[in-house]
C-alpha cells in the first residue's frame, strides 16, 4: 500500500511522469483514503483512547480502519493473533466495517470469533489474552483453536486479499460521491 505513496512521490519528483489509472493497483485506492488518519488512532493504548480518538474521524474512514487492521492482523497470524494482540481492541468496529464494505461473511466470521470469549466481548487486551489461555489446554493448540473459522475467513477476504482490496476499493470510490 506504500507503493501509491511512492509513486506520487515519484511524480512530484519526476515532472515528465503522469501518474495514470493503470498505475494504482487493488488496495491502493482504500489505503490512500485512510493513509492520512494512520497515525492518530492508536490501538496500543487500550480501549479508552482507541475509542476517543476512532469516533474522530468520519465513519467511512472509520470503517475502513478497523476492516483494514483486522484483515491484516488476520492474514498474517490468523484469528488467534488478532484477539492477542493489541488489534483485538477494534473487533467490534471490524465487523461494522466489514458490513459496510459489502464484506457480510467476514463480519460473520468475525463476530463468530468474537462469541469465543463470551456473551460480553472485552476490548481490554489482558482480559482478551487470559481468555485465550484458559481456552487453550494441553489438547488445544493455538492454531486448532480458530481453524476452522480461519479457513473460512481466508477464503472471504480472497486470495491475497483480493475480495478485501477491491471491496474496499469500491467502498472508498462510493464515500467519495
Amino acid at each position: 500500500m506504500r507503493r501509491l505513496t511512492e509513486l506520487r512521490l515519484q511524480c512530484r519528483l519526476t515532472s515528465s511522469y503522469v501518474m495514470t489509472e493503470k498505475d494504482i493497483q487493488p488496495g491502493d485506492l482504500y489505503w490512500q483514503a485512510i493513509e492520512p488518519i494512520w497515525d492518530r488512532i492508536s490501538i496500543y493504548d487500550g480501549p479508552t483512547p482507541f475509542l476517543k480518538q476512532i469516533q474522530c474521524v468520519q465513519p467511512y474512514l472509520r470503517n475502513l480502519f478497523a476492516a483494514h487492521w483486522c484483515q491484516s492482523e488476520v492474514y498474517k497470524g490468523g484469528l488467534h493473533q488478532f484477539f492477542w494482540n493489541s488489534t483485538g481492541v477494534l473487533a467490534p468496529e471490524a465487523v461494522e466495517g466489514f458490513l459496510a464494505l459489502g464484506l457480510t461473511d467476514c463480519a460473520v466470521i468475525l463476530q463468530e470469533a468474537m462469541a469465543v470469549f463470551g456473551p460480553t466481548y472485552s476490548r481490554e487486551r489482558s482480559e482478551r489474552t487470559e481468555g485465550l489461555s484458559l481456552l487453550l489446554n494441553e489438547d488445544t493448540e493455538e492454531e486448532v483453536l480458530f481453524k476452522a473459522l480461519d479457513v473460512r475467513f481466508f477464503a472471504a477476504i480472497g486470495l491475497g486479499c483480493d475480495r478485501f482490496c477491491q471491496a474496499a476499493d469500491a467502498y472508498t470510490r462510493s464515500a467519495a460521491r
